[in-house]
Formats: C-alpha cells, sequence, structure tokens
C-alpha cells in the first residue's frame, strides 16, 4: 500500500505540476472529485480495515504485557518492569500514506461540496469588466442561485432562478470551455440586442446611460468615458473608449451566427432558444459575444456578486452590481 499511495500522490502532483505550468490543459473540478473519490476510499479503508488491525494489534500487546504481569506476580514479583504505552502509541499511529489520503478526506470532501454546490472563487485576470471588476480582484460566484448541477458532468438537478439582464456570471467560455469568463448578461432568449453606434437597445426600446465622470484606468493609464447603465432593477458603470471605431472586428464563426447582422454601426442579434448575450462593462476592451458569440444555457458555472479581497486595494472588497 505504501508504494500504491506514492505511485497515486505523484500522479496527483505531476498533473497539477503540468497544468499551473501550462504544459496541459487542467480541469480542476475533475481533479478535485478524484481527489474526494481517492482520499474517500482510503478513508473507508482506515476504518473499516487498517484501524481495526491497528486496535487488534494494540489489544493482543496488552493481553502479552498482562498475561506478563500475571505470571510475575504469582512468582512474587509486584513491580514488574515495562511499559507497553509507547508501543502501543506507534501501533496506533496512521501511517504517513494514511495520513496524506484519508487525513485528508474531510477537508477536501468539505472544500468539494461547497466549491460545487454553494460558492466558488474566482481571480479577474483582465479589463474585461472595468469599472465594476478591476485586475486582481477575487470575486465569489454563487453556484446555486441558478439551480444546482452535478460537478463534472454539469448536469442541472435544481431548478433555480432565471438568469435576468444585468447579472455578472461566470461561464464556461464556448469556443474554449476550459477556461473560465465573466461578462455581463445583456440579452435573455428571445431578446433582440442591437448595440450600434455605441448604444445599447434591447428589444427595440433604447437603454438608460447617464453620463458621469471620466473614469481613469489604471491598467492603462488612461481615461474613459464613464455611463451609469440599468439594465432591469440596478444600476451598473460601463466605460467606452471614444477613440475606438463602433464596427466589430475580427468575429468568429459561431453557432447561430445567422442570428447576427453586422454593420459599420455595430452588430444587433436574436438570442436563441437556451443562450445568453453577454458584454463586458468595459465596452471597447472586452471579447465578448459581439466576437464569438452566445452562451449556452449549461456553459453557465454562476452568478458573481461579491469582491471578497483585493490585496493592493482593501477598499474593494464588497457586493457588486
Amino acid at each position: 500500500m505504501p508504494f500504491l499511495t506514492a505511485i497515486v500522490l505523484a500522479g496527483f502532483v505531476a498533473y497539477a505540476g503540468s497544468w499551473y505550468f501550462g504544459m496541459i490543459e487542467g480541469n480542476f473540478a475533475l481533479l478535485l472529485f478524484l481527489a474526494t473519490v481517492v482520499t474517500g476510499l482510503y478513508w473507508l479503508a482506515e476504518r473499516f480495515i487498517f484501524l481495526p488491525r491497528r486496535r487488534a494489534a494494540a489489544k493482543t500487546l496488552e493481553g502479552q504485557d498482562e498475561s506478563r504481569r500475571a505470571k510475575l506476580a504469582a512468582q512474587g514479583i509486584q513491580d514488574a518492569d515495562g511499559d507497553v504505552s509507547t508501543a502501543r502509541e506507534r501501533i496506533m499511529a496512521q501511517p504517513w500514506w494514511l495520513d496524506w489520503t484519508a487525513g485528508l478526506f474531510p477537508v477536501i470532501l468539505i472544500v468539494f461540496l461547497l466549491r460545487s454546490f454553494v460558492f466558488e472563487p474566482f481571480k479577474i485576470p483582465s479589463g474585461s469588466m472595468i469599472p465594476t471588476l478591476l485586475i486582481g480582484d477575487l470575486i465569489l460566484v454563487n453556484k446555486f442561485t441558478y439551480g444546482l448541477k452535478l460537478p463534472v458532468l454539469n448536469t442541472r438537478i435544481t431548478q433555480g432562478n432565471p438568469i435576468q439582464s444585468g447579472d455578472v456570471v461566470v461561464f464556461r467560455y464556448p469556443p474554449k470551455p476550459s477556461v473560465d469568463y465573466i461578462k455581463r448578461v445583456i440579452g435573455v432568449p428571445g431578446d433582440e440586442v442591437s448595440y450600434l453606434n455605441k448604444k445599447l437597445t434591447i428589444n427595440g426600446k433604447p437603454v438608460v446611460q447617464t453620463p458621469g465622470s471620466d473614469f481613469f484606468d489604471e491598467s492603462m493609464m488612461k481615461y474613459y468615458q464613464y455611463f451609469d447603465e440599468q439594465l432591469g432593477v440596478k444600476k451598473h458603470g460601463i466605460i467606452v473608449d471614444e477613440t475606438r471605431s463602433a464596427f466589430v472586428s475580427g468575429v468568429d464563426d459561431f453557432k447561430f451566427k445567422q442570428n447576427c447582422r453586422y454593420s459599420v454601426e455595430g452588430v444587433s442579434c436574436k438570442v436563441p432558444e437556451g443562450h445568453y448575450f453577454v458584454m463586458g462593462d468595459n465596452r471597447d476592451n472586452s471579447a465578448d459575444s459581439r466576437y464569438w458569440g452566445f452562451v449556452p444555457d449549461g456553459n453557465v458555472v454562476g452568478k458573481a456578486f461579491l469582491v471578497w479581497m483585493n490585496f493592493s486595494d482593501l477598499k474593494r472588497i464588497g457586493a457588486f452590481n
């Protein structure tokens, strides 16, 4: 067992290391699931096989010691030398290969359940959601708002609240599902979304944009036009680069592309059933549905709602719209 355990642990380390250094495309959900299963099997083996064996060995040792003392007492020797407590502790101690598997199971199980069904942390790697989210923000994503899904399989098992226009969601990037993206939902199934001349219209109704003070993006060292925009019941901020053209260039081929009409003014799309149209709040610096298409409902991971840490700016901590 020690040799087999060493091979298993080495496999996990090799997989994680290869993923970290970019040698393979890792799947953390699958890795965590496998770690839960493997450590769970060791935990069961420890509880029902290895621990009872150690207890039996300790009991045998104690029985032998009692028998020895009884024989010495029969010979009139009351103060027998020797203390088996140290030997008993050694027998009962978990070997390293169980300590690193069965011993970690409760912690790994809790992390797996929390990450799969409650909250999942993410780090904002780019500026596509500025000014709402900044590079370096550590956020929490609610995994149960839109209904629970089985981990790894991503099969929905409960019906939650419907995704609404204006929600900030984390989803698996459709062209490359191993990568997670975060954007704001602009259109839900059936909506006609138009972004023409940098003005947003949904189902023929212009979305109100209220100008504010220019926003300074520290990551780009540049000022941008700032607007308060309202989708649904809550307002959020967006920024626009007045020097960029409204023309959408470099558009990929994607499913339901026929639902979109591109022009020098921008793009208009009819959102298909079971899909969403998403955009970044940094409207001119965001690779979103304008470029690579719609987000299938099955790709949605959850609703982002809280910045729980930003090590360079603690004032960032808190909920956001």
